[in-house]
């Protein structure tokens, strides 16, 4: 087994507390008015089953890429990610951009952006085929297909295993947007993978319909999603929030049930 070098993340990886009611969502979205004291905007985006990744470009290019690790500190897998076809090695240039001496490239010098890695389900079932027939243990999951995938010591091997991304996240050092919306359109721009399925509410009873859309909607999707990711949309408000010792205070997961299938035993 290879041993990845490992690197301090610049802005720890924390997970997400989890919700499992509608009841439980008003409450975060009634903690987050309190705590700014203003009225704000919902961002709703899918939840993807799969493994989370920590992208840093430097210049347009991609220079690094971490496993979450322990939060503090992740695996480097920069030669494994580098196989994931829709993540870019270069940024793109959006079109009509002209450079300026103020503003001399489209993109921050530097910044992190993050995501999950996954693997779509024909994916999926291609590889479960393939390790039957080597009489191979075949993977439980999408979510341990593609963790697994990601660890592989033959970082040619990655490109084989059809993995993809979704990104969500940006950070970076003074980051001129003022919404989270508004930087994941800006990182689409430049070619990076963002959810389309992501949308902009008002309410918490816009956001209920959003995630009783999804929990249907989702068995149509070509990959697996176990909830929905609810956001106060504003950044300095997120800023504002900050965090408690494991999560972010201006985001929640809600989690949909488990599904159910019964079963006739003969």
């Amino acid at each position: 087994r290879r041993e990845f070098a490992q690197y301090p993340h610049k802005y720890p990886m924390l997970s997400l507390g989890n919700t499992y009611d509608m009841s439980e969502l008003e409450a975060f979205a009634d903690r987050a008015g309190k705590g700014i004291g203003n009225s704000f905007t919902f961002s709703c985006e899918l939840k993807f089953d799969g493994t989370a990744i920590c992208l840093t470009y430097r210049n347009g290019r991609l220079h690094r890429a971490l496993t979450r690790g322990d939060g503090t500190v992740g695996d480097d897998v920069t030669e494994n990610v580098r196989n994931i076809s829709n993540i870019p090695q270069s940024l793109k240039v959006p079109a009509g951009f002209v450079p300026a001496p103020a503003i001399p490239s489209p993109w921050p010098e530097e910044f992190e952006i993050r995501g999950e890695i996954y693997m779509p389900w024909a994916a999926f079932e291609r590889l479960n085929i393939e390790r039957e027939r080597d009489e191979e243990q075949p993977f439980a999951n999408p979510r341990n297909a593609a963790s697994g995938s990601l660890k592989l010591i033959d970082s040619r091997m990655v490109a084989n295993r059809g993995l993809e991304c979704t990104l969500y996240h940006m950070l970076g050092e003074d980051l001129p947007y003022e919404t989270h919306a508004q930087a994941l359109d800006a990182a689409a721009s430049w070619g990076l993978p963002v959810s389309e399925h992501r949308r902009i509410f008002n309410t918490t009873e816009e956001v209920e319909e959003y995630i009783n859309y999804w929990d249907t909607e989702r068995k149509n999707l070509p990959f697996a999603t176990d909830g929905i990711v609810v956001k106060v949309n504003e950044l300095p408000y997120q800023e504002e929030l900050g965090y408690t010792a494991k999560f972010p205070r201006w985001a929640v997961a809600y989690k949909f049930k488990a599904e159910q299938a019964l079963t006739k035993l003969l």
